[in-house]
């Protein structure tokens, strides 16, 4: 099935986010779209499923025009979308999210084998190693993708749409995921790849469209006409220029954060580590390597059950954030930005200033919005936050913006200890090299950073120390050099258990 879009337009109030888009996706072959965080991506991708209707311009199939009013009108016209937020029921078995949208039926009554039974056909195309009676909650992240594909195959999808695939599965479980979108694409079906990650979309796509300001820019391009820096220049309108920390010297303070022995509800086990004042201490390790779920323990989300946490020294149990903020100076930017970091409804405003709310209350415990404008808006230029103004909702905004409101909202607090999980998921070239420099800025200005990642370019770029942990446990900890080789070959070492990967202690 052939996919063309011809001079499509679509303005938000405030923000015109696609001006004459025209774009053109050809059966069997697996077409990149690329572009900044706010390019127009996105709502692009949401014209192709009906979420949005444009405001001119046409969408052809096979040269028929098309104007879908709903997500299930584009699903009947054979276009399917993988988004980044999974779309599953957790508690539902794998071939019950397959078959969902056409459960089958005998005698009036749900038809199970034949779910599992049409189910298993649609999953082994794809993964044979995916028991379809298992229920969703407990695949793997790369594993639910799979069922989401299987899941849009199962509706006869010829154009499948992937919104950000592999933002949060690792290199494994990617490469796996690459091959069955190669199998896809022999089979004839369009594919339509977003990624911020360009080294991705050189090994995978055929060809790259790119959008920058709602316009387009280069349409179609072969794979083999393009490099990452033609691909760099043509997003940003300049060539990259990234961040390099290889002269910073760590300001070493005093010790603000630390463990000893540390267990916790989650899994882990004699977890030490000391954070100083002015450090970046880098933790590393592999999706599943319980990073995240350490710092949720530490701020109350989990219990510990064994072992200290010292903050300045003296022991603490913290019992939720407010607590971490109030009595601790600690912040935390939550990975999952839009789940847990942001209130997606409420504005740029509501979101920096829900920090410093006490802060900016009179005697009576009233605020008003000219006092939160007023607090705000200098880590809005700080930042650079583009929005059209602090009343925009922050839903409205694109993903590195609401990072920077999750950033924005610390720093108004002024912490002292600012634990920052997966910092650039999701997040295009430009916003990437600005959060790492933001990161640097934050901590030579005293504070103490622990910079949680499974990116390691941006771990051997950022961190002054680096402690890699491997099933809930620390398995050494490296003085980082920022030497990529040798740096990323001693993280390796150390997640696959080899003596001879050089250490250097925790503390």
């Amino acid at each position: 099935m052939n996919l063309t879009i011809d001079g499509v337009a679509k303005a938000f109030p405030g923000v015109q986010a696609l001006e004459g888009v025209s774009f053109a996706l050809n059966p069997g072959e697996i077409h990149a779209l690329i572009g900044e965080n706010g390019a127009g991506k996105s709502t692009l991708i949401k014209i192709l499923t009906g979420v949005h209707r444009p405001d001119a311009g046409t969408v052809a199939l096979d040269g028929k025009p098309v104007a879908f009013a709903s997500p299930h009108e584009a699903i009947r016209a054979g276009i399917g979308a993988v988004h980044q937020e999974r779309n599953l029921i957790p508690d539902f078995s794998v071939a019950e999210n397959i078959m969902l949208e056409r459960l089958p039926t005998r005698r009036g009554l749900i038809d199970y084998r034949a779910i599992e039974r049409e189910a298993r056909r649609h999953i082994e195309l794809l993964d044979r190693g995916i028991d379809v009676r298992r229920p969703v909650r407990s695949l793997s992240v790369a594993q639910m993708q799979i069922v989401e594909i299987a899941k849009a195959l199962s509706l006869d999808t010829k154009i499948l749409l992937m919104d950000e695939p592999t933002a949060s599965i690792t290199e494994h479980e990617a490469a796996a995921l690459f091959a069955v979108l190669r199998r896809l694409r022999e089979r004839g079906v369009a594919i339509v790849f977003v990624s911020h990650k360009l080294e991705e979309i050189l090994s995978l796509c055929d060809r790259v469209t790119v959008l920058r300001d709602g316009r387009i820019v280069a349409a179609g391009v072969p794979r083999a006409e393009l490099t990452r820096d033609k691909l760099v220049a043509l997003m940003i309108g300049r060539a990259e220029k990234p961040v390099d920390f290889t002269g910073r010297k760590s300001a070493g303070g005093e010790t603000v954060l630390e463990t000893r022995g540390l267990g916790t509800s989650y899994g882990h086990r004699d977890v030490s580590f000391a954070l100083r004042a002015g450090e970046i201490l880098g933790l590393y390790g592999l999706v599943g390597a319980g990073r995240s779920e350490l710092a949720k323990a530490m701020l109350g989300g989990g219990a510990i059950t064994g072992g200290e946490l010292l903050v300045r020294g003296a022991p603490a149990r913290i019992a939720d954030m407010r607590d971490a903020l109030t009595r601790h100076r600690i912040g935390y930017v939550s990975e999952d930005r839009k789940g847990e970091g942001l209130i997606l409804l409420q504005t740029v405003r509501s979101n920096i200033a829900i920090t410093i709310w006490r802060r900016l209350a009179n005697r009576l415990g009233l605020l008003t919005a000219g006092d939160e404008g007023r607090a705000v808006t200098p880590f809005v230029a700080k930042l650079d936050i583009r929005t059209p103004s602090i009343e925009q909702r922050v839903g409205n905004l694109s993903g590195g913006n609401q990072q920077k409101v999750s950033v924005a909202k610390w720093l108004a607090a002024e912490v002292e200890i600012l634990i920052v999980d997966e910092p650039t998921v999701g997040i295009d070239v430009r916003s990437r090299a600005y959060l790492h420099e933001l990161i640097g800025q934050i901590a030579d200005a005293g504070v103490a950073v622990l910079l949680i990642s499974s990116d390691m370019p941006e771990m051997i770029a950022l961190a002054d120390r680096i402690l890699v942990m491997h099933g809930f446990r620390l398995t050494g900890a490296i003085d980082n050099s920022r030497d990529y080789a040798s740096i990323s070959h001693a993280i390796m070492a150390h997640i696959h258990g080899d003596p001879v990967a050089p250490a250097k202690g925790a503390a």
